[in-house]
């Protein structure tokens, strides 16, 4: 199978207590989609499983585990998998598609989607690091492969991941069965379309560096870079992560890198970063997590849950023990939406899964206007309130943000109508 001809995916970046405002972590994502696929923001609540249940992912089943995290989702709506999130530890994971030189006909076949380990790292880790064995322990076991598109059934790619915590971030790359990891500590880093682990690696999979000599990817002297011996080809990124690296460098120059710094990160159209709805893969959906240390002090992830950040609105998540989703932001269950497997034919664009804000916002902001800076009025003092209400926060009254995102969707639903 040769290589995708063209950058078709996403970018995400992370940066680090050591440059951030308040120590906190910062990551964001914008995740790029086939046009007018929809992208739906869920919640789900942790969970005790019996022992011995079986979990129905995008196309396989696998085990289930005895407990998983409270987890916050923006995902394809046709699938189980999620193309970013958070859960309740304060975990962040993103991904992104790369060509590698084991892609092959057998990636076709339906195994666990990039998405579907997104998801599952969420559920089932309380660190980054641990998000990492999660990913790579699933990897060997089941393989990953399978159509990345309900429309497209030749859609298919390698993943890599960006994972972070409170403390620290790990990039994950894989090629097959195969994968690499880096650890993260400081400073700030981002990935795109193409591998970028060299030969720092702190993980790999067994048998990385036999299986690149055999090939004759790597002479097996000096040091072992496994971008240069796994990349099918240079920056497939288009640019992008290059881009996205000065972007992170300019805005973290002094220390202080902050939530708003990452949303203009993400709306950065010039660079390609961010891509309007004219797109064959336009930005489907935005997300920007502050990770706390700690203090008290929960931490916030911010979604739009429609295409085009420049366009979108960022409103506000915090776990807590009763916390609302609202239904607007969430497509309708085709047939259940637990087992998207039951949805047929699945590569056929014969069902509407938009839901109302998505169906809302497309249909305000289809010619800019003024209407645009409206929202981002209205996206600024939604920032304030919020950093404000967190700056001095009470523990005691959690609670009290149990509406948080729920009421601002509702707030940005009413400048639609």
């Amino acid at each position: 199978m040769s290589p995708c001809p063209s950058p078709k995916s996403c970018d995400t970046f992370v940066v680090l207590p050591d440059l951030t405002k308040g120590g906190h972590v910062v990551f964001g994502k914008n995740s790029d989609r086939p046009r007018e696929e929809v992208q739906e923001v869920i919640y789900r609540q942790s969970m005790d499983h019996e022992e011995g249940s079986k979990l129905q992912c995008t196309y396989i089943e696998i085990d289930q585990v005895g407990h998983t995290h409270a987890v916050i989702l923006s995902k394809p709506s046709w699938m189980w998998g999620a193309e970013m999130g958070a859960n309740e530890h304060g975990v962040c994971v993103g991904n992104e598609a790369v060509w590698t030189k084991l892609q092959s006909d057998e990636d076709i076949v339906e195994r666990l989607l990039g998405m579907d380990l997104v998801r599952l790292a969420l559920e089932r880790s309380s660190t980054a690091e641990m998000a990492v064995d999660v990913i790579t322990s699933l990897l060997e076991k089941h393989g990953q492969g399978g159509p990345c598109s309900d429309e497209d059934p030749s859609f298919v790619y390698h993943n890599s991941f960006l994972i972070a915590d409170h403390n620290e971030s790990w990039i994950l790359e894989t090629a097959g069965n195969h994968w690499a990891a880096e650890q993260v500590k400081s400073g700030y880093r981002n990935i795109s379309n193409a591998l970028s682990i060299g030969t720092k690696i702190d993980k790999m999979s067994e048998g990385l560096k036999e299986l690149a000599q055999e090939k004759g990817w790597w002479d097996g002297t000096g040091d072992f870079n496994f971008s240069e011996a796994f990349s099918s080809s240079g920056d497939s990124s288009g640019g992008r992560k290059e881009c996205g690296e000065k972007l992170l460098a300019r805005l973290s120059e002094g220390g202080d890198f902050t939530l708003t710094q990452m949303f203009e990160i993400l709306r950065d159209k010039e660079s390609g970063i961010c891509r309007g709805i004219d797109h064959d893969h336009p930005t489907a959906g935005s997300m920007v997590s502050v990770i706390s240390h700690g203090s008290g002090r929960p931490s916030c992830h911010w979604f739009t849950g429609t295409p085009d950040p420049q366009r979108s609105v960022f409103k506000p998540f915090i776990f807590t023990d009763n916390v609302k989703i609202s239904p607007r932001i969430q497509s309708p269950k085709i047939p259940d939406d637990e087992d998207p497997a039951k949805v047929i034919p699945r590569f056929a664009k014969q069902v509407n899964r938009t839901h109302l804000l998505y169906r809302r916002q497309q249909a305000a902001t289809k010619d800019g206007g003024s209407i645009v800076e409206t929202l981002r009025d209205l996206e600024r003092k939604c920032v304030q309130e919020t950093e404000a209400c967190l700056q001095n926060f009470d523990p005691e009254r959690l609670s009290e943000m149990d509406d948080l995102f729920k009421d601002c969707v509702d707030s940005e639903l009413k400048f639609y109508k």
